[in-house]
């Protein structure tokens, strides 16, 4: 009841880009075009991965994974990121915009947990290369993948039964076309504190312990490799972490900017809403890009599976 307003249900508007008409079609063609290449982009690595017996490695599960995540992501914002960009103060229910909010961060920190697993995976293989594969078991790699998705639900669930007690009896207009906490936050009229603590906590305690222990194993990464003896053993220690680096570096710098700027900056809203798309839209394209490109097998089977089914067409 503290949610609704009258007789009439809690309902929030989206807003796309400041300053930008809702029919032009710069903007919505753009990102159609974006979820369309983050679409064919994920399958098309999850397929290759799955379909491809020499790609059964956990490298390449945890790519898998965090395909999945990806396209989780971005299929949770793709139904109103278009309304938003379609129809004149579009509107979300209280309900769905609180389950978007959840599936939002729910996923991000999967794909956190994922680019960890991937570190760690990264820093056996080059330091410890004669024990990877009995290190890094099958029993391993799925135990690791149910962990990471517990963990997102369950660190997230208690942001979402906060907000949902919170009351809402201002302004309904949301900075993004899509529910994040830090934006509905700023919308309760109640006493938001234990809430807002809790989701910077959650933040802390996943996100930012995940950056750390990426950073260590990187750390002890370049350390085994400054310590081989040939340069081009280094040359291709190096190369295998490039995929790996620039995954972390399109997830990372657009959470982090965005994290600062909702808490602490005074920045215009424009900035908000492209920090805010870039965060949930740029990773899902780039990440099968990065990896289809530095990786050689992927980009090999890839181009091997698109000829043959080229050929196949043709007779």
């Amino acid at each position: 009841s503290s949610n609704r307003t009258g007789s009439s249900p809690l309902t929030f508007i989206l807003t796309g880009i400041p300053g930008v008409s809702v029919s032009s079609s710069w903007v919505a063609a753009p990102l159609c075009c974006l979820y369309v290449l983050m679409l064919l982009g994920n399958c098309c690595l999850l397929w290759t991965v799955r379909t491809e017996h020499v790609l059964h490695s956990p490298m390449y599960h945890f790519l898998s994974m965090l395909a999945l995540a990806d396209l989780g992501l971005s299929l949770c914002t793709l139904p109103t990121v278009l309304a938003a960009f379609s129809a004149p103060a579009a509107s979300l229910p209280f309900r769905a915009c609180l389950a978007q909010m959840y599936f939002i961060h729910t996923f991000s920190a999967i794909e956190s947990g994922v680019l960890v697993a991937m570190a760690f995976d990264r820093f056996v293989a080059i330091c410890h290369p004669l024990r990877y594969g009995s290190v890094l078991s099958g029993s391993l790699v799925a135990r690791a993948g149910v962990l990471i998705v517990l963990r997102g639900i369950l660190v997230v669930l208690p942001v979402a039964v906060l907000t949902a007690r919170m009351p809402f009896c201002g302004s309904r207009v949301l900075s993004h076309s899509f529910c994040l906490h830090q934006d509905m936050l700023r919308l309760a009229c109640g006493d938001v504190r234990p809430s807002s603590w809790y989701g910077l906590s959650a933040v802390i305690l996943t996100k930012g312990l995940d950056s750390l222990a990426i950073l260590l194993s990187y750390v002890l990464v370049i350390r085994a490799i400054l310590g081989t003896v040939s340069a081009e053993m280094r040359a291709k220690a190096f190369s295998t972490c490039i995929s790996h680096l620039c995954a972390v570096l399109i997830f990372y710098v657009p959470l982090i900017g965005l994290s600062v700027i909702h808490r602490f900056g005074n920045l215009p809203p424009l900035a908000h809403a492209l920090l805010a798309d870039a965060y949930l839209l740029v990773p899902p394209v780039l990440n099968p890009l990065v990896y289809s490109w530095k990786t050689k097998e992927v980009r090999r089977r890839i181009l091997l599976l698109l000829c043959r089914r080229g050929s196949q067409q043709q007779t």
